[in-house]
This record gives structure tokens, sequence and C-alpha cells, in this order.
């Protein structure tokens, strides 16, 4: 997947490839549990998981069996045993489905390594619906739902779910004879005196006559411990530790306590233990108690837990009577409690304003200039990243060119070589299809090419002839041992026919007669049975009918009891409800009217700004105005004196126009004075 962007890569949108691919990778797993190579197996079942769902189709069952069953062995050597649990589930399942030339033997050996499995799983921390949500053990959940994934489940199992899995499909009544009654002593019954030597007489005999379910032997005698120390506290206020001991054969009083202080550190296990007089004290004080959600067989709830519950209900019953009696003192307290928010709010709402304004400013504006320097550091990265790439495509390019050269000259010369060879060959197959091919076995493709046309063709024809000579040898001899051998079978076979056929007659007639006998002794029995019940039944029908009576006379008084208290609790809660919304009314209108004020207010400083603008606009309208007329007055005062000296300069030079010299130096003086005019007014 991840080398699929190149030319030569794997299509694994291909089936025939995909397959292929998952088969090694099934190879592999094999591989890496035989060298032991766990963490390598547990990258393949990754690699397995992946290809499986790119997949179309699943695998086929029994390669998903084999799966399975290696991922059990993968979380048996991890010391997994929810998970391999799961997976031996899983593997039971496919084989119990798909597989039905499956023993009876087979079946049982399967369903005792569930079996095994689940009741291995160590006990989980008891934990309440509050404890479950606020679990934050993010890495654990994330681990178990990939762990899950590759079992191809939506949740991650627990003990509890695996439980009912299995009662749900009957697997403790399909074990070995030996482990039937194992499930009911552990989550069902009741016993603590005997329970733990129970469980270790019957694992006693399986380590004995099952070595395959030896590994689960220690995990269950552990369960059994916690399982015997829970009942234990749910009978006994306080038990001597020698005690304990001896309702447990096989732990030691070291190895008991190192097993219960981890449970008893963690509130899963309500116990101290008394070292002054060598005795387990079971139950909790109220400051260090928790909500009990304990599983398994239980008789009664401990003390500490009764009384929580008692302090649970007193508050509730209290808090109900309060509201009972003084409804009233409850809405004044949210009155006054309201009225003063207000208030808070009222003195503090401009500032906080506008510091809210402010900061909102000054966040727009940080986040603008980092904006603009990521956007500024991303440009200069992908102009790098283009320029690498462009010198790596100009590399990459550099030498394809060269490969392509090198590979065009071998397949040059390979051609070359390859048809001289095939015009050789052409000629020895020429004569294999006219003579056949066996001819010629024994001799390789250097020998057929270096013998002529003749030698090959005599070859032929001395093997066919030869062929020819042992086939009619042959045929002559099969057909004389054919016919002997079958005249002499029916001859025997007649008599013995006959003989079986009878005594089969014999038989099948006696097989009917006692099974027909059996049968009607069977009915006659069942119809005397089928009479007496209904006699017996028919004695409790007057009694039965008064308790349902009754029963129902009870049932109806409840519920108009119950139908009565909620009929008062309805009219309670229509009068609050009524309170509350008349409350909100009135603070709606109070927002409404405050809003109101708010944009009056700002409207009028925007009119007052308007104003002030006209008014400048005005003033320097009007100063720029007198700065024009100003302006206009003195350049038509520069314009007049121009003018007057102008005429004083031509009236100076008019009396030299006399004769056409003078013509001339008049018009050069004229246009003298233009220009010096010119000037002058340029100036």
């Amino acid at each position: 997947i991840k080398h699929s962007h190149q030319t030569n890569s794997i299509n694994l949108n291909d089936p025939v490839s995909l397959q292929l691919h998952l088969d090694t990778r099934l190879y592999q797993l094999d591989c890496a549990i035989k060298i032991s190579l766990w963490q390598e197996a547990i990258k393949t079942i990754n690699d397995i998981h992946s290809l499986m769902q790119l997949s179309k189709k699943k695998p086929k069952p029994q390669a998903l069996a084999n799966y399975y069953k290696k991922q059990a062995l993968v979380f048996s050597k991890a010391n997994n045993r929810l998970f391999e649990a799961c997976a031996l589930m899983k593997h039971y399942q496919l084989v119990f489905d798909q597989k039905k030339t499956a023993t009876v033997e087979e079946k049982q050996m399967l369903a005792s390594g569930v079996l095994m499995a689940t009741l291995a799983i160590p006990l989980p921390a008891s934990m309440s619906e509050n404890e479950k949500y606020l679990d934050l053990q993010n890495s654990t959940k994330d681990k178990n739902m990939t762990l899950a994934s590759y079992l191809d489940l939506q949740h991650a199992p627990t003990r509890e779910t695996l439980i009912a899995d299995i009662v749900k499909q009957g697997i403790p009544g399909k074990v070995y004879p030996e482990l039937q009654p194992l499930f009911k002593i552990l989550e069902v019954d009741f016993q603590p005196l005997k329970l733990c030597s129970l469980v270790d007489t019957m694992l006693s005999e399986v380590e004995k006559t099952y070595p395959d379910l030896v590994p689960y032997a220690v995990d269950v005698r552990q369960v059994a411990v916690l399982r015997l120390m829970r009942q234990l506290a749910q009978v006994y206020d306080k038990i001597s530790i020698s005690k304990v001991v001896s309702l447990i054969p096989y732990i030691e009083p070291l190895e008991l306590e190192l097993l219960i202080i981890e449970p008893a550190k963690t509130l899963d296990l309500q116990l101290r233990i008394d070292h002054s007089t060598q005795t387990f004290i079971f139950g909790s004080t109220i400051q260090y108690q928790r909500e009990e959600t304990t599983s398994g067989p239980t008789v009664q709830q401990m003390p500490s837990e009764m009384f929580r519950n008692q302090l649970v209900l007193l508050y509730g019953a209290l808090n109900k009577s309060v509201d009972l009696i003084s409804p009233a003192m409850k809405v004044q307290a949210k009155d006054a409690l309201r009225h003063e928010s207000i208030s808070v709010y009222m003195k503090s709402a401009k500032r906080d304003q506008l510091n809210m304004i402010k900061r909102k400013e000054m966040i727009e504006h940080r986040k603008e200039y980092y904006e603009n320097l990521n956007t500024e550091k991303e440009r200069a990265e992908l102009q790098e990243r283009e320029k690498t790439r462009r010198e790596a495509e100009k590399a990459e390019t550099k030498r394809r060119d060269e490969e392509e050269k090198r590979r065009t000259e071998e397949r040059s010369a390979r051609e070359e070589k390859h048809k001289d060879k095939l015009l050789k060959m052409e000629k020895v197959k020429k004569l294999m299809e006219q003579l056949g091919e066996k001819p010629f076995e024994g001799l390789t493709e250097e020998e057929l090419l270096v013998m002529e046309e003749e030698e090959l063709l005599a070859r032929g024809i001395e093997y066919m002839s030869k062929e020819k000579d042992d086939l009619k040898h042959k045929m002559k001899q099969v057909e004389k041992r054919l016919d002997y051998y079958t005249r002499a079978q029916r001859l025997v076979e007649i008599p013995l026919l006959k003989d079986e056929w009878e005594k089969s007659q014999g038989d099948d007639k006696i097989w009917w007669e006692e099974k027909e006998a059996a049968r009607i002794e069977m009915a006659i029995k069942k119809r005397e049975y089928d009479i007496s019940t209904r006699a017996r039944l028919l004695r409790m029908k007057d009694d039965k009918d008064a308790f349902v009576a009754s029963i129902l006379s009870q049932k109806e008084m409840q519920h108009q009891e119950e139908v009565n208290r909620f009929e008062a609790e309805l009219a309670r809660v229509r009068e609050e409800r009524k309170e509350v919304k008349k409350q909100e009314i009135l603070k709606q209108l109070t927002d409404k009217r405050r809003k109101e004020q708010l944009a009056k207010e700002a409207e009028d400083k925007r009119k007052q700004k308007e104003e002030e603008l006209r008014k400048f606009k005005e003033e320097k309208m009007k100063s720029d105005a007198e700065a024009r007329e100003a302006q206009l007055k003195q350049e038509a005062r520069i314009r007049a004196v121009e003018e007057k000296m102008a005429q004083k300069e031509r009236e100076r030079s008019g009396g030299f126009n006399r004769d056409r010299d003078g013509d001339r130096g008049g018009d050069r003086w004229d246009r003298g004075g233009d220009r010096g005019g010119d000037r002058g007014g340029e100036r």
C-alpha cells in the first residue's frame, strides 16, 4: 500500500494478487510463531487484518480458523487471557458452523479450551456507571479496540460478555465430562466452604488427563481464591487467616496475602488484614467505601453497602419532605440569587464588554500575524521541496535513460542469441510432433541440438516399433487374466450373497418386533402418568384461582395509589413551571428594555459624530475658498504689472523703425521685447 505509486508496485485491487498476498502473510505468521518471533507475529497479524479489510470477500473458513488459532497462541504468549479466550471462541464458532465432519472428541476439546480460557481471565475491578464514564485510560482503551478489530469485533470484550456468550451457545455442556461442573461451581453456586477444594480436585484430574489445559489451571485457581474471598465477605464480618488457608488446599498464607492485596487496595474487595489477631476483617468505613457492582454468585449486600443505601434513601426522603412542606422557600431562594446575579452583572457589564472587545481585537491581530508567519514559512518550505523534487526528478530521469539504454543493448544481444536457438529447436519440434516425445526422453536440449535430423528420425522409428510389440503382448496377458478372475469371482460370490440376504431378513424382523414392543410399553406408561398428573393438578385449581384473585386486587389498589400520587405531583410541577415561566417572561422584558436603551444611546452618539464631521467639512471648505480667492487676486495684480511693463517697452522701441535695416532691427527688437516680456511674465 505504501509503495502503490511506484511503477512495479503490487496492485492490491486485483483479487488474485490480494489472495496471494494474504496467503503469504499467513505463512509468514506460521513461521514467526515456529521460531518464537512474537513481535513479528503481531506485525504480521496487523498486515493480515489490513488485507482482510481491503478484500471484498471473506477468506476461506479454513484459513480464517487457522488465523484465529494462531492469534490465540500469540495472545497466550503475551499472557492476555481475555483476547486469547476471544480468539478461541472465534475458532470454535468457525469449526462448529463450517466443519460438518468434526468429531465429538474434537468439539469437546475446542469447547474445553474456550471454557478454561474464559474462566482463567482475572476478575475485573468492579466499577459503577460513573466510574466507567470517568475512566481516562485512553491508551488501554485504544489498545483493546485495536486488538478487538483484529478479531472482527465492534467493541472491546469483557469477561462478563464472554461468559454470556458461552452460556448462550451452551459451551459448559459440551466440554469434557470432568469439566462440566466447573462453570457452575465458579459462576453460579454460592458455597464458599467447598469452592476451592472442589476446583482443586477437578483441576488435578484435568491436569493428569488433558495436558493441553494445564496452562489455564494456575489462573483458574487464582480466580477461585478471589471468588472465595468475595463470598466470604458476604457471610462473615471477621475470619481467621488459618481458617481461610484451610479452605484453600493449594496456597500458602503469604501467597494468599499477596494475591488479595491488590483488590483490597482498589476497594474491589472490602477487606483488611489484622496481623495482631491473625484475622481478615471484612467491610469498610463510610468515607472509603464505593458503590458495589459485583459479578458472580451473591446472597446479600455488604453491611457497609446496606448502611450507605439507607443514608441515600434518608437524604432523598428529607429533600422531598422539605419541598412538600415549604415549596415557596425554594422559589424565593432562586429569585434572590437571580436578582443578585443581575445586579452584579449590571455593575460590570460595560467594563467587561470593553475588555472583551479589546481582547477580541488583540486575538485577531495576533492570529493574523501568526497566520502570515505560517504562510511565509509554508511557502518557503514548499519552494525548497519543489526545488529538491525537481533535482531528484532530473537525476531520476538521467538514471532511467542510462538504464533504458543498457537494457536495450542487453535485450538486443539476447534476442539475437534466442533467434538462433529457436531456428534450431523448430526443426527438432517438427520431428517430435511427427514421432512423439517419448522417443526423445532422457535427452537434454543441448543433446537434441547436436544430433542430426536422420539420427532423430531413426531413433523415433525404432522406439515406435518396440512400443507396438510390447503393447500387443500386454493386451493378451491382461485379457487372459481378467477372464479367469471374473469367472472365479462369480462362482464364489453367488452362495455368499444368498446367505447374507437370508440372515439380514431375520435380523431386521427381530429388531422391528423389539422396537414396536418397547414403543407400545412407553405409550402405556406415558398415558398412566398423564392421567395421574391431571388428577393431582385439579385439586389445586380452587386455591390457585383464589390466590390469583387476591394478587389482582392488591395490584389494583397499588395502581390506584400510584395514580393519585402521580396526579398530586403533576399539579405541583405545573404550578412550579407556571412560576418559572412568569419569571422568564419578566427577565425577557427587562433584557429587551435594556437593549433598546443601549441602542438609543449608540444612535445618539452616532448622530453627534456625524454633526461634528459635517461642521468640520464646512469650515474646511470655507477656508479653502478664501485661500483660492486670495491667490486669484494676487495673480491678477501680477498680470497687470507685466502688461504695463510690456506697453512701456513697445513705446520705447517704436522710434527706430525707418528703413529696412531699421525694420529688421525693429523686428529683432520687437522679438526681443516680446521675449523679454515673455520671460518677465514667466518670472
